[in-house]
Formats: C-alpha cells, structure tokens, sequence
C-alpha cells in the first residue's frame, strides 16, 4: 500500500523565516551600492573586483526589511528623506555560469508611505552573505513608471 503526502508544493515552499535573535546572532556586513537616478549601477561597474564608488557599509541581519534599510540610507542621504522618495532594490550577486555579477530586483518601498513590500526581508528573498545590495534611489519630482503600464508617447 502507497502513502501518499497530503503537503502541497505551496506548503513546502512556504517555511516560515525564523526570526533572527539580534541579542544572541552577529550581523553582517551588507555593501549597499546606490544612486540617485532612479536606474540601478550596470554589471559592468562590478566586474573584475571593481565596485561602484557610491558604497555604503551597513552592519544589520538576514531579516532587515526593505522598510528598515529604506530608513538607515535616509539617515545618510538626507535628501532621500522628502516624502514620495523611491526606493528600488535588487541584489547583485556573482553569475554561476560566467565571470561577473547578475541583478535580481526584489521590491520598493516609497519614503513616507507604506507599500506592499516594506516588510519583505533580505532572508525571504534569497540573499546571501556575499552578495551586494543596489538601491536606485528616485526624488519625489522624478517618480519612476509604474511597472505594467503603458506610459503615453
């Protein structure tokens, strides 16, 4: 006789993230690259051992939210507090087929207003110690197209 799982393929993916004791687990160092364009730094301002010169060190866990590292970039960039401020992530990691790094957008957050992916963590999206974080940073008078619209010619 066969047993047969009842736990679904949603069900496994789903393991809850464990909450990191910050009292008891030593940070790590996170290497923030960003920039005030609205676009994220091209790979190839990561090749051969380079890095963008916009670098900030930030010592934090795998379960910092976007909303948290949102809120220690502003307290540097003083210009990025102004409510409406756009805040794009992505993880940049080295290529496991080829020499050099690929991007991975994992979400916004908006200064001033909560948003959908304000508390998505660095664990739930697969970051690894190692890998780089890049912020394409956006001013309120600039705001960056909506994702899934046509914008008008």
């Amino acid at each position: 006789m066969a047993v047969e799982s009842r736990v679904t393929q949603e069900e496994i993916k789903k393991e809850p993230e464990k909450p990191v004791d910050r009292e008891k687990t030593c940070p790590l160092l996170l290497r923030v690259f960003t920039t005030n364009n609205g676009r994220h730094h091209r790979m190839d301002e990561f090749a051969r051992g380079n890095v963008p010169s916009s670098e900030l060190q930030i010592y934090t866990w795998m379960d910092a939210t976007l909303k948290e590292l949102t809120s220690l970039v502003k307290e540097v960039y003083p210009e990025a507090r102004k409510k409406g401020t756009h805040f794009g992530f992505a993880i940049v990691y080295p290529d496991p087929k080829r020499p050099g790094y690929r991007v991975k957008e994992i979400g916004n957050t908006v200064s001033g207003r909560k948003g959908a992916d304000d508390s998505m963590t660095l664990q739930s999206q697969r970051f690894q110690i190692g890998d780089y974080l890049d912020i394409a940073i956006t001013p309120p008078n600039r705001a960056p197209p909506m994702p899934g619209r046509m914008r008008p010619y």
